[in-house]
């Protein structure tokens, strides 16, 4: 009886597909496309097609499209799909990616032929043609929260509509008017919406809606005939959670092994998420910022010219604690980690996806798949793990973090931040920033320089540039002073560089504070 119950679906499977062999090929009739082979799983109706090359494998992807381009930075980027669609020419594209990648390689090059209408991203970051095109109202840019992005579409494939985050409140996301597109005068064309605002257990929280796709585009290392996906180091990133979010994920890998080659506890994302795979036939695996273990000398070089920087981060490293899980942000933060004492542990977690973050690579250690946040070559210690985006962002905004670092453009007298752009003028994105400080139990420290260029002040009564996030800085480390922030009493100074008075620091800071009667000189590791 169990055999004949077997045989009847089978036989009702297969003729719920049906599938036409040809000489050079089979027609698949799910997406009505040629593919090299199919592979077929009695667990569903559905079947991945193998493609002879990535070009084939896009080549129906129509004028209009959303796609959800997996990657961070250039690390698991979908190369050569992404060059297959230079080569059919598809225009008025929608991508939903972290950022453009560069601006000749990656999704950068889809801009540089204005394939691209509207970006849906995090950062900017270093592709200056694509802050040249928006800035001059020729693309669309919906920023969005780094982490919030990977959730929204997290929450896409999970088949939830949308959902409240603490992420953004108080900020443009929030409030609205944050520019999409610009005209050509600099006025402002298209502006974000104002956000549906919840409390719940006495914290407001913004609703987002889910991000799904008509296509995905994935990076994976391996895959199996049967179209289970793994992934290697820190390229998962946005790549998983994609491959659930779209209505047709093609995926390109390095390598196709056979059914049973990975135990299935192994598999990152299973074949039920999979529609398309073909075989990368060239990869170029840029790094886009390869640094490596400076000798002694080199270091000392860079301690003698920048003296200022040196004495933020010797006394940003006091920060640290024993068992400590840290984020650490571009520039003077990760800097901060080199000078962590040899008789503590701190965990130093990554955005992008890694948590025990380790020391620059040697030349011969150098690896274009492991990198942090900010795009750098990095190695990990022995325990480490790696993980996508979204879960990364969980690990976040859900208070498991004791520590987040970053810098700023300004903090107010109450403790909110601005970092992330100048309207109308410069445009990095928030990148992870807004999900970083949302946190009730993680302690923000900021590191800055104390007054910006020609004096102008940093430290002010109100911001005056669109904030990250409203009255979530714990500390301020300046080359001069550290203040504490209390949300509603405002600044303490409780330490000052040798040789400076309290005066010397009131004529710097933009607005009023209080003085610690235990005022101490600033400390150094």
């Amino acid at each position: 009886m169990a055999f004949h119950r077997a045989a009847f679906r089978s036989a009702r499977f297969l003729r719920s597909i049906s599938v036409t062999f040809r000489a050079h090929g089979i027609t698949c009739s799910e997406y009505n496309k040629e593919c090299v082979s199919c592979w077929f799983s009695t667990s569903h109706s559905r079947s991945v097609c193998f493609y002879g090359s990535p070009t084939e494998a896009v080549r129906d992807i129509p004028d209009g499209s959303t796609l959800l381009v997996g990657g961070f930075g250039l690390c698991g980027i979908p190369e050569n799909l992404i060059n297959g669609l230079l080569k059919t020419g598809v225009k008025q594209l929608t991508a939903v990616s972290n950022n453009a990648g560069v601006d000749n390689f990656g999704l950068g090059l889809l801009l540089k032929t204005k394939q691209i209408k509207r970006m849906i991203s995090s950062y900017v970051g270093e592709n200056m043609e694509f802050e040249r095109q928006y800035l001059s109202g020729e693309l669309e840019v919906e920023l969005t929260p780094q982490g919030t992005l990977a959730e929204r579409i997290r929450a896409g494939g999970a088949g939830i509509p949308a959902f409240f985050t603490p992420t953004g409140y108080g900020t443009l996301i929030q409030e609205g008017g944050s520019p999409i597109k610009y005209n050509k005068d600099g006025s402002v064309a298209i502006s974000s919406k104002k956000r549906e605002v919840q409390e719940f257990d006495g914290r407001h929280y913004v609703m987002e809606k889910a991000i799904t796709g008509d296509y995905a585009l994935i990076k994976a290392w391996k895959c199996d005939k049967a179209g289970n996906l793994v992934f290697r180091k820190s390229a998962r990133n946005f790549n998983q959670p994609m491959c659930k979010a779209a209505k047709v994920t093609i995926v390109e890998v390095e390598e196709i092994v056979d059914i049973g080659s990975f135990a299935a506890e192994d598999i990152h994302v299973p074949s039920i998420y999979v529609d398309r795979l073909v075989k990368g036939t060239k990869y170029e695996k840029r790094i886009e910022k390869r640094i490596v273990q400076s000798s002694q000398e080199d270091e000392q070089v860079v301690k003698d010219s920048d003296k200022t920087r040196e004495r933020i981060i010797r006394r940003a490293a006091l920060e640290f604690r024993d068992g400590m899980y840290a984020n650490l942000g571009i520039g003077i933060p990760m800097l901060a980690s080199n000078y962590i004492s040899p008789e503590i542990t701190v965990n130093l977690q990554s955005e992008n996806g890694i948590l025990g973050l380790g020391p620059y690579p040697t030349e011969s250690e150098v690896d274009p798949e492991l990198i942090n946040a900010g795009k750098e070559t990095v190695t990990v210690y022995p325990g480490a793990a790696y993980f996508s985006s979204d879960e990364s962002f969980a690990m976040i905004r859900g208070g498991h973090i004791d520590l987040s670092m970053l810098g700023a453009m300004q903090v107010s007298k109450y403790g909110d931040l601005a970092n992330w752009m100048i309207p109308g003028k410069m445009v990095k994105g928030m990148g992870g920033a807004m999900d970083l400080v949302s946190s009730a139990g993680t302690k923000v420290v900021v590191t800055m320089e104390h007054s910006a260029k020609g004096g102008k002040h940093k430290i002010l009564e109100k911001c005056t540039l669109p904030l990250t996030g409203k009255q979530c800085v714990d500390r301020i480390i300046t080359e001069k002073a550290v203040f504490d922030v209390d949300k509603e009493k405002g600044l303490t100074l409780i330490e000052i560089w040798e040789g400076l008075t309290v005066n010397d620091i009131r004529a710097c800071t933009g607005t009023d504070f209080e003085v610690s009667p235990s005022l101490k000189p600033m400390q150094q590791i």
